[in-house]
């Protein structure tokens, strides 16, 4: 089915209630990728109540990883799951936040824009928002819109304020609220409880928003005595409250909401009679080889932010959909960088079949990850180094066979030592030069979003890739030196990849090392489970082999 014609879209709304991380972002993906099943256009975008303008200089501890899309934001990581999930290429203009949301009625009211009018939150932040949402009518059947954080959130009344607005003037037949919500059990009562859901919805209604379809999260089966009590008390079809239970992998829940009939309650809605069952092959075979892999590897993440898997979530996907190609389930064995400033990396890296060092700024943990790329180099394992981890296995062949014992990097701070690795302040891209200033604001002083590179004919890389020009998404400050490539190619670590003009490395491996592999980008934002990253695939196939050698 094509897109429907300018102005017919139909929106979904999808907020949460209760508590936070319940899913609206996994939920409202496999929405998204149930409709295209059904033969419909989607396009998903998210609501961020927060007043940072974006995440890029949130601490990933408190936030997750920063997502950058092709055309160089950095938003939210809901956007990864839609992209994993849809295949549908994310924009900058597919993420907002209050912040960009007041920034922009500010730069509005210096201008004069409002004729001198007192600027408040109704109509004016209300109608920024509601711009950018309905900017995206008649560029799919189905806008999916997430509202992040939970309902009663102070931030986020001007956006659930616009989502009334909008259902009044679309009308029924074009919006649709979805209620995610969660239903706790209590161990000493021995029961589920649907008072919190009760009173979310209420708290919901309470601002003009009635939600038709109710995602009722659950870690067990619910009752069906249950969902006829949610269904009268919160003034809801029965059948449109929809149980979503936990399961085991994330690429199950379309299957699961399928089943429990969500896509079906949508199209009922909306009164539409596409009821031919979708074909759902594609997550049936994902997540059979998920569940009833031939064998497994494990590989160790040497990072910084290992204490939050969300730190590292396309990451981990990626890891995840390499193994689905190769038919392994991949065990992730995250590792502390600075532990190694105490202890030997025999102790945390013998027997694991691969070693990736991810993204990352700033020097905690930098010689720990250098170690780690020396440990790989020496054992012949396989060895991924993404971003700063490329860096740092610069630094460990500089220092540990180039016999330049002071290699380090500017990022670490400008004063004695050989810097192989340097702040960038000025590129080319395609025929235009970028330029950054080194003082300038941390969210505008990087290299970010899709940038093409050529990779060395004959090269490993190369042979993944399948070809020589590829594009790829950057998030990073810093690069490497171009000056040293004679010295660390004579020892075999060869920039088998560059900028279209040759001025920036993008990639370095080692010709004669099983698999070792160093690249400046992150190829783990493009990866999907039906369309695994090549590299991800040829690395875990590497750590497959390496694992019947150990």
């Amino acid at each position: 089915m094509t897109n429907t014609s300018h102005g017919q879209s139909k929106f979904i709304f999808i907020t949460g209630g209760v508590v936070s991380s319940l899913g609206k972002g996994l939920g409202s993906a496999a929405l998204g990728a149930l409709l295209q099943a059904r033969g419909y256009s989607v396009r998903l975008i998210k609501l961020d109540p927060y007043l940072n303008v974006d995440p890029g200089t949130m601490s990933p501890f408190q936030h997750g990883e920063v997502f950058v899309t092709d055309d160089g934001a950095e938003t939210d990581l809901d956007l990864g799951h839609y992209e994993r999930f849809t295949g549908v290429h994310a924009k900058q203009s597919d993420n907002i936040t209050t912040g960009r949301i007041y920034q922009n009625v500010l730069e509005k009211e210096r201008r004069g824009d409002y004729l001198g009018a007192t600027v408040q939150v109704i109509p004016h932040v209300t109608n920024e928002i509601k711009d950018f949402v309905l900017d995206k009518d008649g560029s799919a059947d189905f806008i999916l819109v997430e509202v992040g954080g939970t309902v009663g959130d102070i931030e986020a009344l001007p956006f659930l304020e616009t989502l009334r607005q909008v259902g009044n003037e679309l009308g029924r037949k074009r919006v649709l609220y979805i209620h995610t919500t969660l239903i706790p059990y209590i161990p000493a009562a021995g029961e589920l409880k649907t008072k919190p859901t009760q009173h979310s919805v209420k708290e919901l209604m309470s601002m003009g928003i009635r939600p038709a379809i109710l995602l009722c999260r659950a870690d067990r089966e619910i009752p069906q005595d249950e969902m006829r009590k949610i269904a009268l008390f919160c003034n809801i079809d029965e059948e449109k409250v929809i149980p979503a239970l936990d399961v085991k992998t994330i690429y199950e829940v379309p299957l699961s909401y399928h089943a429990a009939g969500l896509d079906t309650q949508v199209l009922d809605y909306f009164k539409l009679d596409n009821y031919v069952a979708p074909d759902l092959s594609v997550w049936d075979n994902i997540v059979d080889r998920i569940k009833n892999p031939e064998g497994e590897v494990t590989i160790a993440v040497v990072g910084k932010y290992t204490n939050l898997a969300d730190a590292y979530k396309s990451l981990n996907e990626a890891l995840i959909h390499g193994g689905i190609a190769n038919n392994t389930r991949v065990k992730i064995k995250f590792v502390e960088a600075s532990v190694f400033d105490t202890d030997n990396p025999q102790d945390h890296l013998h027997g694991v079949h691969g070693i990736l060092v991810p993204g990352g700024f700033g020097e905690r943990g930098a010689e720990g990850k250098i170690k780690a790329a020396q440990f790989a180099r020496e054992n012949n394992v396989p060895y991924f180094g993404i971003c700063f981890g490329l860096q740092m296995a610069v630094l460990d062949c500089a220092r540990n066979l180039c016999d330049i014992t002071d290699a380090t990097s500017t990022e670490f701070g400008e004063g004695e030592g050989t810097h192989l690795v340097g702040l960038m302040t000025e590129w080319m891209n395609g025929n235009e030069l970028e330029a950054r200033a080194k003082e300038g604001d941390l969210g505008g002083t990087m290299r970010l979003g899709a940038y093409p590179a050529t990779l060395s004919k004959g090269s490993k890389v190369a042979e993944i890739y399948g070809d020589t020009d590829i594009s790829e998404r950057h998030r990073h400050r810093f690069e490497v030196n171009m000056n040293f490539r004679e010295q660390m190619e004579a020892h075999g670590f060869m920039m088998s990849g560059t900028s279209p003009d040759g001025a920036l490395p993008e990639i370095c491996e080692y010709k004669d090392h099983p698999w070792f592999i160093g690249v400046q980008y992150h190829p783990e934002l493009k990866s999907k489970p039906f369309d695994p990253h090549p590299l991800f695939v040829s690395f875990i196939d590497a750590a497959v082999k390496q694992g019947r050698l150990v």
